[in-house]
This record gives structure tokens, C-alpha cells and sequence, in this order.
């Protein structure tokens, strides 16, 4: 129960603004206890009366208890309406926490978990911790009726009351040992569920390209392999219920059996009322399912524990560490920085991808970074929006050191413009509107127009409010590019990093960009990393990057004369 209080503690952080719902819930609950106590102790009263003839007294029991009842269902409809609101608004809190929680991650450790951990924690973890005062309050209230109820049958003979508690307690014993052993086999269902969720999810991301390789029997197979591992967990855990449930019914039918003889002694022997042993009979399961509900109290409060956990690790843990951002704020940066002695490798790969470079770029400055594969280009920009941070040596925008700095400076300053830029699946208005909620239809249009992009938004049905599809599934490689350069020039950074941001256009549209970007020249920093050194050709600079360092830097002809790598791979475009 110890872990319970501190998951309880810690889910109320999130629920604390509902304090008036959860009170109003709690107060309808206190009185439905209160009638469901007194109802049967006048139930018992209508027995007695009916039985002895007694028509006044049975009448009057008769409209109390109907009155009571229209009380309790009252109660219960407004019990119900503020667990709805308290489900609904709880549920919303902890979902966009722990969204939100999840995107300070680092990328690291992003990189090392499949999106199944975070899928299924995010929909059904949080779905159960949204539930759990709900939980107790339905639990507990029925536990404390049917204790009332108990009480009452102890009043009525206590050699009954004393047999109707040893079976509860040996039912007790068989429960708590079952969701004992449930829990953990929940464990590793919920872990194997977070494979299959993540192996879906790539499945689905990555469909053409497993139909286009032909490995769809390959895909499918592994499917089947780890569905069939989730469900053989699943099925453990549901053995577990129907063995012990097993014990459970027997138990408690040799019970009914044993309370039957017991009463029948007592009313022969002992001058038990008949009345009276008829009352005990009638709620005796009422008795019973104290244990029923009780160990599904226990089973929720276990599967709350195993829930928190698995969220409380994200949002608090040590298992998902976040980025880390210094409190300096740079409200617009002038758009210089600079690499000293940088050296970066990632995860557990031993190989430097930087090793110590260093370089300068000027504010308002076009520089572009060339070199082979795998050099560490797309690296230097990671680095320089902290996606990822240093081994050792210094980034610093204006002259700050980027660890300095509040995610706002960095990110806020920065835009980045990949080869394969994620598209949101929702409208191409949408889309533009993530990068800034008060977007006006001209500038968006102006944004489009610069990208070449509107012309090809213009000929759709939907023009700007067509869907584009999970990943922008709708659009060509090109088309995706443009939308993204759009994106760019939206948000009007001082910093703007191309990544290969033209690599899928035809000629003429590159020459269109590469124009819009001529435009931007001098007015903003742009980094630029690119294959086809022709659209490099008039920047101010151009670094050649090999095996994580700067060979030779400056503008294209004086690297073509200084530079025998630069010279290489220009003939050998010059060539195709």
C-alpha cells in the first residue's frame, strides 16, 4: 500500500483542480452508503411484519424504502456525471502531461526505445490512472454497504456472523494470492503489447517500402510471431483468473452449503426466528461479495501501481532523461556562431563523428558544408540545434554558450529544413499553422509562392485544407520539400539550416528556391549542406568536411584551386 500512496500522491498533482468534483462525487457516495445500509435493515423489518401480519408497519417500511431508493438512484445519477468529469478532465491533464514529458526526452534515448513504450503508455497507462478515484470511491463504498450488512446479520446471531468471516477470509486468501500472481503476468503482457505496437507502428509508416522490396510474407510472419507472443502472455494471465476463480466458486458454494445447515440447526435447536434466518440467508451474498470486490479493489489498486510506474518512470524517472536547457534567454539572435574543439559520437559507437572541429560563421553569412557520406554534416546541425549534446568542446550562438541558453533561444532562432521532412497528417493549412497559430492566409500564400509550392496547393480539390496523409503520404518527395521550405519561410528564424532541403526537386524548381534564397542573402544565416555542389557554388563560404574535421574552407574557387577533394567531387559531378 506504501507504493500506492506515493502513485496516489504524485496522480493527484495532476488532479488537484478537480477537488470540487471529486468532493461532490465523494458526498453522493456517502449517502448512497447510508441507504444502502439502511435499506436492508428495513427490508429485514418488512419481513418480519409481513410475516407477523403486521400491514401498517409494512406499509410504512414500504414508502420508506422508496423513498430511500429515488434518494439513492438521485445520488447515483449525480455521482455518475461528476466520474464522468473527473475521468474526462483527468484523462486530458495526464495524457498532455506526459505528452509533453515525452518530447523533453533526449534523443538518445528516443533512438533506443520503439514508439510502442510510448504509444501504449500515453493511451492506455494514463486511461487507467484517470480512473483510479473512480476506482476507490465505487469500491470502497460497496465494501462499507456490505460491512453494514454484516453488522447487521451480527445483531441477528453472532455464531453466523463468526462463519460468514472465515469464509471471507479464506475467499480473501485465494483472492489476493490470484491478482498477486496476475500482476505479474500483466507485467510482461504490457511489455510484449509495447513490441507489437511498436512493430505496427513501423509497419504501417513503412508499408510501400516493404510492398516495393516484396518482403511483405517477411513483415507479416514477424507480426504473427510477436502478436502470438502477446496473446500467449495474455492467455497466462487470464489462466491465472479462471484457476483461481475456480477455488473461489467452489469455496464459496460450499459455503452456501454450510450456512444452510448452520441456519437449519439454529432454528431447530437454538429457536432461531424463522424470519430472522431468512433475512441472514437472503443477504449472505451480499456477504460474499465483499471478497469479490474487494480483490478487484486490490487488482485495480495493483494494476494502478504497475500503470504509475510505467508513467511516473517517464514524467519522473531516471530511465528517460530529458534534455537539459540553461535559463540565458536570447530574445532574437543576431545569428553567429561557432564550433570550438567539438567532438561528438553517438550512443554507444565508439567512432568519433566529430573529432575536435572547429569553425566560425558570421551573422547574415550563406555558408555550405560539403564532403562524403557519413563525414558528420547533418551531425553539425543536430549539434547546433541541441538535439544532441557535445563529448567535449563548445557550440555558442552570439558569442553564448549554447548549454547556457533556454530551449527558446536555440530552437526559437533555428530552422532546420531536412531531406525528409516529416509532414503532419491534417491539412496543408494545418500544417503551416503548427509553426504559428496566428498565420495569416497572405502570408502564407507570400511563403508558398517564394517555395514554388502554391501553383501545385492551388490545382488540389481542397487547395490549402487537403489532407495530406500520415507522413504526407499524398505528396511527392518534391512536394514534400517545398511544403517544408514554405514552413521555413514562415517562421522567418535568424538561423536557417538546409539539409539536403532541394535534393528531390527538378531543375527548374531548384533554380526557383535557389532564388527565393538569393533574396534571403544578408539578411538571414544560412547553413547549407548539400550533394549537388552546384547549389552551394555562390555561397559566401564553403566548408569541405572529412572524417569529422574541416579540411579546407572558402568560396568555390578557391577550393576548387586548394582543395583536391573539393576538385574531385565537383569533376566528378561536372561529369554526370
Amino acid at each position: 500500500m506504501k507504493e500506492f500512496w506515493f502513485y496516489l500522491k504524485f496522480i493527484w498533482i495532476y488532479a488537484k483542480d478537480l477537488k470540487s468534483n471529486l468532493i461532490k462525487y465523494m458526498c453522493s457516495h456517502v449517502v448512497r452508503i447510508i441507504i444502502s445500509i439502511l435499506v436492508p435493515v428495513l427490508s429485514a423489518r418488512v419481513i418480519i411484519h409481513l410475516t407477523s401480519s403486521a400491514w401498517q408497519q409494512l406499509i410504512l417500511m414500504a414508502i420508506c424504502i422508496y423513498v430511500l431508493e429515488n434518494v439513492r438512484n438521485i445520488m447515483h445519477r449525480i455521482g455518475n456525471y461528476q466520474a464522468q468529469l473527473l475521468y474526462r478532465e483527468n484523462f486530458i491533464t495526464l495524457q498532455t502531461a506526459l505528452g509533453r514529458e515525452i518530447m523533453k526526452i533526449e534523443n538518445e534515448c528516443m533512438d533506443a526505445h520503439s514508439s510502442g513504450v510510448f504509444v501504449q503508455r500515453l493511451s492506455s497507462d494514463t486511461s487507467k490512472l484517470a480512473d483510479v478515484f473512480f476506482l476507490l470511491n465505487r469500491n470502497i463504498a460497496t465494501i462499507i454497504t456490505d460491512i453494514g450488512i454484516l453488522i447487521a446479520i451480527f445483531f441477528l446471531n453472532k455464531l453466523v456472523f463468526l462463519f460468514l468471516v472465515a469464509i471471507l477470509c479464506i475467499l480473501y486468501v485465494v483472492d489476493s494470492t490470484r491478482v498477486q500472481k496476475r500482476n505479474a503476468k500483466d507485467k510482461i503482457f504490457r511489455e510484449k503489447n509495447e513490441r507489437v505496437s511498436g512493430f505496427v507502428s513501423e509497419l504501417v509508416r513503412g508499408f510501400r517500402d516493404i510492398k516495393m522490396l516484396n518482403a511483405e510474407d517477411s513483415f507479416i510472419e514477424e507480426l504473427h510471431s510477436k502478436v502470438r507472443d502477446m496473446n500467449g502472455a495474455r492467455y497466462d494471465m487470464g489462466d491465472v483468473d479462471r484457476k483461481y476463480g475456480f477455488f473461489r466458486d467452489c469455496i464459496y458454494d460450499l459455503g452456501d452449503l454450510l450456512l444452510i445447515l448452520l441456519l437449519v440447526f439454529l432454528i431447530t435447536h437454538q429457536g432461531l426466528a424463522v424470519a430472522s434466518a431468512l433475512i441472514i440467508y437472503n443477504y449472505s451474498g451480499r456477504i460474499g461479495s465483499i471478497v469479490n470486490v474487494f480483490s478487484m479493489l486490490l487488482e485495480g489498486i495493483k494494476d494502478f501501481n504497475l500503470s504509475a510506474s510505467r508513467v511516473y518512470a517517464i514524467i519522473e524517472g531516471d530511465g528517460f532523461p530529458k534534455e537539459e536547457f540553461g535559463t540565458k534567454h536570447l530574445e532574437k539572435v543576431d545569428g553567429d556562431f561557432e564550433f570550438r574543439d567539438v567532438t561528438f559520437h553517438y550512443g554507444n559507437d565508439k567512432k568519433k563523428v566529430l573529432d575536435k572541429i572547429n569553425f566560425k560563421v558570421n551573422a547574415n553569412e550563406t555558408v555550405a558544408f560539403v564532403g562524403k557520406s557519413g563525414a558528420g554534416k547533418t551531425t553539425i546541425f543536430s549539434l547546433l540545434c541541441k538535439m544532441y549534446d557535445v563529448d567535449s568542446g563548445t557550440i555558442t550562438i552570439d558569442g553564448v554558450d549554447i548549454r547556457e541558453l533556454d530551449k527558446d533561444s536555440i530552437r526559437g532562432n533555428i530552422t532546420i529544413i531536412s531531406q525528409n521532412p516529416y509532414i503532419f497528417n491534417m491539412s496543408i493549412r494545418d500544417n503551416f499553422r503548427l509553426m504559428k497559430k496566428d498565420l495569416l492566409d497572405d502570408e502564407m500564400i507570400d511563403a508558398c509562392k517564394m517555395a514554388s509550392f502554391h501553383d501545385f496547393v492551388m490545382s488540389l480539390s481542397d487547395g490549402y485544407d487537403t489532407i495530406v496523409g500520415e507522413s504526407g503520404v499524398s505528396l511527392s518527395g518534391g512536394q514534400k520539400q517545398r511544403l517544408a521550405i514554405a514552413r521555413a519561410f514562415i517562421q522567418k528564424t535568424e538561423i536557417i539550416l538546409m539539409d539536403e532541403a532541394t535534393s528531390a526537386l527538378d531543375n527548374e524548381t531548384q533554380k526557383n528556391i535557389q532564388k527565393a534564397i538569393e533574396n534571403m542573402k544578408k539578411e538571414y544565416t544560412i547553413l547549407i549542406i548539400a550533394h549537388r555542389l552546384s547549389t552551394v557554388v555562390n555561397s559566401d563560404r564553403i566548408l569541405f568536411i572529412e572524417n569529422g574535421r574541416v579540411l579546407a574552407e572558402g568560396s568555390h574557387k578557391e577550393l576548387l584551386k586548394n582543395c583536391q577533394e573539393y576538385r574531385q567531387l565537383y569533376e566528378t559531378e561536372m561529369e554526370k
